[in-house]
């Protein structure tokens, strides 16, 4: 898979944060361009939704900086911020029920003059959004009622409404059945945003991204292309498994792995 090497949207540059006396990143550099898919992998605990957090204003960080469009991100109001910078999160927050025409429409707020209040461009962009992540015949069911990979989809088409120039995501796939986690990130990269996507799936990383984010205790452990990112022998110091470098017929590298059981018995 070739990197699409567009300007720099969204770059932090050496991110250090903590939690009281625990450090949690460690001076990272993270940066994705203009049309570009970046994954963020590590184990449990390694700071990726922190990370993400500092990204988006959610948390600021102890030191570094965050420049979106080369400004700092902190010199952005918070509406500003918002029509530049989707979030993609995994529920809808409250109880209140919502069409999907209505979720699709939240991402028409950082635009809007007045609250509640909708125009026909509104509606246009969120009608298209809707129809670009495949979710238009569902614009008249409830929100809450949908499948995982639906909502999933509806998400999507709420962050397109929003028009950003770059696009971040904390586990889109989590507790979807494969062909859901498949389907989502196909329409993530086919919308060609500056894209940072939180993943556990390191082959989900290694196919649908340009390039992959290593971190593990607060540092950054590997920054490139898949292939390199991904290399067997780093994989498995990092996650604590067995991992061996394998090839799909389509000559997207995957990983293969078995758990580090005890020696059979009689060998060291």
């Amino acid at each position: 898979m070739a990197a699409r090497t567009g300007g720099l949207i969204l770059e932090a540059r050496a991110l250090h944060h903590r939690f009281g006396a625990t450090p949690v990143l460690r001076g990272i550099d993270v940066s994705v361009a203009e049309g570009e898919v970046v994954g963020l992998v590590g184990p449990n605990g390694s700071g990726k939704t922190t990370a993400l957090r500092l990204l988006h204003h959610a948390l600021v960080p102890d030191a570094g900086q965050v420049l979106l469009d080369g400004r700092d991100l902190a010199s952005y109001r918070g509406r500003e911020r918002a029509r530049r910078i989707a979030v993609m999160a995994q529920e809808i927050a409250g109880e209140v029920p919502l069409t999907v025409a209505d979720v699709a429409l939240l991402g028409r707020v950082p635009h809007s003059s007045a609250i509640g209040s909708t125009t026909d461009t509104d509606l246009r962009i969120a009608t298209e959004a809707l129809d670009s992540s495949g979710a238009l015949h569902l614009a008249r069911r409830e929100f809450a009622l949908l499948s995982g990979g639906e909502k999933q989809r509806v998400l999507i088409a709420r962050a397109l409404a929003q028009q950003p120039r770059a696009l971040l995501m904390d586990e889109p796939t989590n507790h979807l059945d494969i062909g859901s986690q498949h389907q989502v990130l196909q329409i993530v990269r086919e919308r060609g945003l500056a894209t940072l996507v939180v993943l556990h799936d390191l082959n989900l990383a290694a196919r649908y991204c340009d390039r992959v984010i290593v971190l593990a205790d607060g540092i950054v452990l590997a920054d490139g292309p898949p292939r390199e990112a991904l290399a067997a022998g780093l994989v498995s110091a990092t996650y604590d498994v067995a991992a061996e470098r394998a090839t799909a017929e389509d000559g997207t590298a995957q990983l293969l792995f078995r758990g580090r059981g005890p020696s059979p018995e009689g060998t060291d």
